[in-house]
């Protein structure tokens, strides 16, 4: 029990990417709830709000990451940012075309999903689903399948990041195995 204790403690990094997990999470379903009953700027605020606290978990997920595989941890982080990008301005109106954000968020998912699997401080099945769910966004793309199995696509999306969000509040990571991973890579 104390050695777990320590662990935790020790592990700031894991829990922080929790937290603003669970920030994006409920910011991002608040939003969804009460935006067709609020003025539009107010919607707007929420879901900017969203995507910085996604392109903030994105920075969080790139250094956590960076022991598994620092050029895999380096193109998610640019994939995520890019699509937080892109999102934001269309939030906002910014630019005159309209990019579908699971084209960013299905490659997003896959990559987190094989660095957890690469991983020796996750459990793999956390990265198992993080690749099913991110092959589940590509999917959607395809408006037949968005049309036959929307809801299980979202459930499985939902309920991989969930389970990820709720690892990291709850357990965090197994920091010796992080710190050996990342000793391995030669990361200070």
């Amino acid at each position: 029990m104390v050695r777990r204790t320590k662990e935790a403690v020790r592990s700031p990094l894991a829990r922080l990417t929790g937290a603003v997990y669970l920030a994006y999470f409920t910011t991002s379903i608040g939003t969804a709830i009460i935006q067709p009953h609020v003025p539009e700027v107010l919607g707007k605020t929420g879901n900017g709000l969203g995507y910085a606290l996604y392109a903030i978990l994105t920075v969080l997920f790139y250094d956590l990451f960076k022991p598994v595989n620092r050029n895999v941890s380096l193109l998610a982080a640019v994939v995520g940012l890019t699509g937080c990008a892109v999102g934001f301005l269309d939030v906002f109106h910014v630019t005159t075309y309209h990019l579908n954000m699971l084209f960013f968020f299905g490659p997003y998912c896959l990559l987190i999903g094989y660095l957890i699997v690469g991983s020796m401080f996750l459990p793999h099945i956390l990265g198992a689903l993080m690749m099913l769910a991110g092959l589940g966004w590509l999917a959607f793309l395809i408006p037949a399948v968005a049309k036959h199995a929307a809801i299980e696509i979202e459930a499985l999306g939902v309920a991989a990041e969930g389970l990820l969000m709720l690892w990291l509040l709850a357990m965090g990571v197994n920091v010796q195995k992080w710190q050996k991973q990342r000793r391995a890579v030669g990361d200070k």
